[in-house]
């Protein structure tokens, strides 16, 4: 859908003239570092050229209508500013809602309601963050609406993730917010989630692709296992810290878990440790390697990962293992592993360019074979952070 088409939407749905303005903020894929971001560990993220848009004009009033086109048959939503605690009926706008909660609690002035008009391109439920889009969007939309000049993107990505940990009730790490904020196109961002500095590191594959398939097997991290492996990880933190001085998983050398392991009695507790340690230290080696052009290198950490995801952290699932498999089982793919938060979504993988056809019709006939169902793929189109169009 192009924006006038949007821009006709909007005026069909809330029956007004008024020229709305325009927000884009993108979804991402993380290249590597799955579940260290609340781990105090690093991450390696990009921003997809796939997101979601916001058309809103402002109101003189303090009514709040919202509609999306990716559920119109909720039609449209209206709640006030003066109705922003949380619900559970609110469904998908608690992620609009909770954002503006956030910018409020925060001490930011939104005194004016709104007509806000959603449209995602970021397939739900795939792991490609459609949720932080939303959210990030939906800062940019007010940092712009509202004239919060001082608003740092950085800061916009805080509030996107305090919204979704404290409204929506997802213990979400900073990441996905994060890189939707502050993506460049054809760079990835190497994250400290522990102090969140950062650099941006340019994506170069040479004769390679990134490829995301898309499993269709949907998650819904509130309701998953995804708060549980959370708190498995803080109890793990919990007990090393009763020897060790640290105040992060991510401070730790894979030599020092080795060294300190007997202090996790339990296995599951030790199997996450042991994920959370390892995957930050593949991490910063994924990433020198890609800085030194060692794609080959970069792809057998991409392998790593997914075998701790699915052993150590138990996140995968029969189908994205079933893509996985395929792949490795291809010669022009240097690596591949599930992406996101896990429970279904995505994988993504390193694939010759000449070979994408290859890739798709391989994974395509195993998948359909064991599930009767065909996958999705995107070529990574990495794309800017959020920003005004």
């Amino acid at each position: 859908m192009n924006q006038q088409q949007m821009i006709e939407n909007f005026a069909a749905v809330f029956k007004t003239q008024q020229t709305p303005d325009i927000f884009f903020a993108p979804g991402r894929v993380n290249l590597i570092g799955e579940h260290t971001d609340y781990n105090g560990g690093h991450v390696f993220p990009c921003a997809l050229s796939l997101g979601t848009y916001g058309l809103v004009a402002l109101r003189d009033d303090r009514q709040l209508r919202f509609y999306s086109e990716n559920f119109p048959e909720a039609g449209i939503t209206v709640s006030s500013l003066d109705e922003l605690e949380p619900r559970k009926d609110y469904r998908w706008i608690s992620y609009p809602m909770g954002v503006i909660w956030a910018f409020i609690k925060h001490g930011y002035t939104i005194d004016r309601g709104m007509d806000l008009y959603i449209y995602g391109n970021i397939p739900n439920g795939s792991g490609l963050s459609s949720s932080a889009s939303l959210e990030v969007m939906m800062g940019t939309l007010l940092k712009n609406c509202f004239h919060l000049d001082s608003l740092t993107m950085e800061k916009i990505a805080l509030l996107g993730q305090y919204a979704e940990n404290h409204y929506c009730g997802m213990n979400c790490g900073i990441m996905d917010q994060f890189a939707s904020a502050m993506g460049k196109r054809e760079h990835a961002i190497f994250l400290d989630t522990n102090t969140l500095d950062f650099r941006l590191v340019p994506v170069k594959l040479g004769n390679y692709k990134l490829v995301i398939t898309n499993s269709l097997v949907k998650h819904s991290l509130v309701s998953s296992a995804y708060n549980q492996r959370r708190r498995e990880c803080e109890d793990g933190l919990l007990a090393l810290q009763k020897v060790l001085d640290i105040s992060s998983l991510g401070e730790l050398t894979n030599e020092q878990f080795e060294t300190n392991k007997f202090l996790l009695p339990d296995e599951i507790i030790r199997k996450r440790v042991r994920h959370a340690v390892s995957e930050n230290i593949r991490t910063m080696d994924a990433v020198e390697a890609l800085m030194q052009n060692n794609l080959i290198a970069f792809g057998e950490l991409m392998n790593e990962s997914h075998c701790s995801l699915r052993d150590d952290y138990e996140v995968s699932c029969p189908e994205i293992d079933t893509l996985v498999d395929a792949a490795w089982n291809c010669p022009f793919v240097l690596g591949s592993r599930i992406t996101g938060g896990g429970f279904g979504g995505c994988t993504i993988s390193l694939v010759e360019s000449d070979k994408i056809d290859a890739f798709c019709k391989e994974l395509s006939q195993s998948y359909e074979s064991a599930y009767q169902k065909k996958p999705e793929f995107y070529v990574a189109d990495i794309g800017d952070g959020a920003h005004a169009l």
